[in-house]
């Protein structure tokens, strides 16, 4: 997948940069250059499957904002997005691209719950061994008994998918980064937190 998606990848690259020889208006230059990044990013993720990722010290505050903001500005302004962290670095040892994919599963698993329409924030906690990330949404909640299962392979309430992401986010975050992730709270017709908790570097 990676191979055949960065072949017209690597001709669309070409083409922006004709646009900027061209004096294209630099707004639209400059979100088609993000799109682009972010198919690279994709690419990257599908190549690391079945490789052991390489972790680098990274500030998780950055890495979880620019992943947000990025899927803030693609998404309908009926979802009331926000976003709230220490103003200071927090490093954790991170692979970036893997986290990425975390925090898009979950921004697009809470934006899915509310059918495209409410409230969705990532809450940042920094405490003294561990930091806390949260995604809430005011979606359609989860059952009580489903909140280990929808982390398994295979479980999806949608009529389409394989139920995958979920899964793979628990792999990224806990086989990978050595984190936990699990359902906070859920109320059904109210909306869910999921929560990931990392262990701080000293």
């Amino acid at each position: 997948t990676a191979h055949q998606i960065g072949t017209p990848l690597s001709s669309v690259i070409g083409w922006l940069e004709i646009m900027k020889a061209d004096n294209v208006d630099e707004t639209t230059v400059s979100e088609i250059e993000k799109d682009i990044n972010r198919l690279q990013t994709i690419t990257d993720r599908f190549s690391k499957i079945g490789s052991e990722p390489i972790l680098e010290e990274k500030n998780v505050i950055e890495e979880t904002e620019q992943s947000f903001d990025y899927l803030k500005s693609r998404f309908s302004h009926q979802v009331e997005f926000s976003f709230k962290a220490p103003k200071y670095p927090v490093i954790i040892a991170l692979n970036p691209t893997l986290h990425s994919w975390t925090i898009e599963n979950l921004v697009k698993n809470a934006i899915d719950a509310m059918k495209g329409k409410g409230k969705l924030s990532v809450v940042i906690e920094d405490e003294p061994h561990q930091l806390k990330i949260r995604v809430s949404d005011t979606g359609k909640g989860i059952q009580k008994n489903q909140f280990k299962k929808i982390f398994e392979p295979g479980f999806t309430t949608k009529k389409r998918g394989w139920g995958l992401g979920l899964s793979l986010t628990k792999r990224i975050v806990e086989d990978y980064h050595k984190g936990k992730i699990k359902v906070l709270h859920s109320e059904i017709n109210k909306g869910t937190t999921i929560q990931i908790t990392f262990k701080k570097q000293f």
